[in-house]
């Protein structure tokens, strides 16, 4: 009778401590997927963020608004809109932009920038832990004398590269009358 009641007190000890191990695998996983979670949330924070609008209760996506100033032409600020999911593993790709003329250009700043027909990226945002980013490209169309500002993804998404357009025209400008 001793004999099954030591074994039962070990079969009780044993219940006793796989509970415990099940518990601190379940807390290392909690702690491990808030660590997770904080990383997703500290990557998406912007200095540039001037918005956030949440789309909802039941959803963890939000539409962020970074406000980017124009490195060489600081002139020019764009306003980019795009979705940031936060705590899921991937963002959309859709973005929104609108580059306005927000102080002086001068033709000192068009001297200084890439002339190529592909322009230069002047900003970047990764969007996902999978390689895909979001770029902000500035091109110059000498014909027209106005900068064009194109916001992309680098991966194409459900058969497209998303982008979106916007345009400066040095009309009026120091640059464009100088140019003359």
């Amino acid at each position: 009778m001793k004999t099954s009641g030591r074994g039962m007190k070990f079969k009780k000890h044993r219940a006793f401590s796989n509970k415990i191990s099940i518990k601190s695998t379940a807390f290392k996983g909690s702690v491990l997927g808030l660590l997770t979670a904080s990383l997703f949330t500290l990557a998406g924070c912007s200095d540039s963020e001037v918005g956030d609008v949440s789309l909802g209760l039941f959803t963890t996506k939000d539409i962020k608004i970074d406000a980017l100033q124009d490195p060489v032409v600081t002139g020019v600020t764009c306003h980019i809109s795009s979705i940031e999911a936060n705590l899921d593993l991937s963002d959309p790709s859709d973005s929104s932009i609108a580059c306005r003329q927000t102080g002086p250009i001068t033709a000192e700043m068009l001297e200084a920038i890439d002339k190529s027909d592909s322009g230069e990226v002047i900003f970047k945002k990764s969007k996902s832990v999978f390689f895909k980013n979001m770029k902000l490209r500035r091109i110059y169309d000498a014909d027209s004398k106005t900068l064009i500002y194109l916001s992309y993804s680098t991966k194409e998404t459900s058969g497209s590269y998303k982008h979106s357009l916007s345009t400066v025209p040095l009309w009026e400008t120091l640059a464009f009358k100088k140019s003359t």
